[in-house]
């Protein structure tokens, strides 16, 4: 999200006694393919064994190393009043798809992570030339908090459209169920972009001929300046809802 080529990255691994051999083989498979086509390697590592019952399983610890080029700053300093406020695609999924998986909910449905390898896709962006003021990936808060603290950093006030936003169906009714708000969802394949209004179309052309950014939308636009960020949505209903930051985590740690 700095706009850096991620080269190499590190693993190590907290293994409680007892784990199965063959999930860690099939763990480890996986993370090997995603590296080969994320064309990173992995350098180094360790491994720790646990007693049995105080590991949870597994843990996976990693650090990723990139380079930036000089010219490219991408930083919520950047921000600036008029931008546009893009995402790539729709939000929640992750953070339903694990939290129904953990605790067992037996619940018809088809969601899956939207976890993604995103850095080609910003590559892209990147390469094109555009002007990219600032990116965030949506992780642990979801695309609420991530907003919240963009705001605050930049002190700007930040206007976004719930009718711009894009939730998959069976998310929102997951949510509706489980008393969540997908705006503070994890998600783990879903950025934030902030350009000039000027750049917009290009950037949405661009993100919309990649398969991680088909659904991209322009969901609101950086207003006036304010001291200590700000961030409001305006619902469906056309009301004004202040989004603040939670004051303990939605859903169990995920990452």
């Amino acid at each position: 999200m700095s706009g850096a080529k991620p080269l190499y990255i590190t693993c190590s691994l907290i293994i409680e006694e007892g784990f199965a051999i063959d999930d860690l083989k099939k763990i480890m498979q996986s993370m090997q393919e995603t590296a080969k086509q994320a064309g990173v390697f992995i350098v180094t590592g360790d491994t720790k064994v646990v007693d049995k019952g105080k590991g949870d399983g597994l843990y996976i610890n990693t650090a990723g190393i990139g380079l930036i080029n000089d010219n490219i700053s991408i930083t919520s300093s950047n921000i600036q009043e008029g931008d546009h406020i893009i995402i790539n695609s729709d939000i929640g999924r992750h953070g339903i798809a694990i939290m129904l998986e953990r605790e067992g909910v037996s619940f018809d449905h088809n969601i899956k992570s939207d976890c993604a390898d995103l850095s080609a896709l910003v590559q892209e962006l990147i390469n094109s030339g555009v002007q990219l003021h600032c990116m965030r990936d949506l992780t642990r808060g979801g695309l609420a908090s991530g907003l919240i603290e963009l705001s605050a950093t930049a002190n700007k006030h930040f206007e976004i459209e719930e009718t711009s936003l894009l939730v998959n169906g069976e998310v929102k009714s997951a949510c509706e169920i489980l008393g969540f708000d997908p705006l503070y969802i994890a998600n783990e394949g879903c950025f934030v972009l902030f350009v000039p209004e000027a750049e917009s179309k290009k950037v949405l052309s661009i993100l919309r001929q990649h398969a991680f950014g088909k659904q991209a939308c322009v969901v609101g636009k950086v207003a006036e300046k304010n001291d200590k960020g700000l961030v409001t949505l305006e619902t469906a209903l056309g009301s004004c809802r202040v989004l603040e930051l939670l004051s303990g985590e939605q859903l169990p740690r995920i990452c």
